[in-house]
């Protein structure tokens, strides 16, 4: 199942620099992991704001919130959810 997820990040302002510095490593490192997995194929950054469009690839919605759960920087996310289906229009039918 596909799925476009939209998270905003609203970090307080008070946050412990190094805490917050180690939060956004333990982040791009489960980040990485799992797009090496195939789970999370595509991700934008959304200009202007600390806020990015993805796209993951799982099995459930179930396990879309398990792998939501399992972002350290998730505490402070503002996340939408849209499920996915190919578009009977697309020429990349194989991708």
């Amino acid at each position: 199942m596909l799925f476009m997820v939209e998270m905003d990040l609203d970090v307080p302002w008070d946050i412990d620099k190094t805490v917050f510095e180690d939060m956004k490593a333990r982040e791009k490192a489960r980040s990485h992991e799992l797009q090496r997995a195939g789970k999370w194929p595509h991700i934008w950054r959304v200009a202007g704001r600390y806020a990015n469009v993805s796209i993951f690839d799982v099995e459930s919605a179930g396990e879309l919130h398990d792998i939501m759960m399992s972002l350290p920087l998730y505490p402070f996310m503002t996340v939408k959810v849209t499920a996915l289906c190919r578009h009977p229009s697309d020429i990349n039918q194989d991708d």
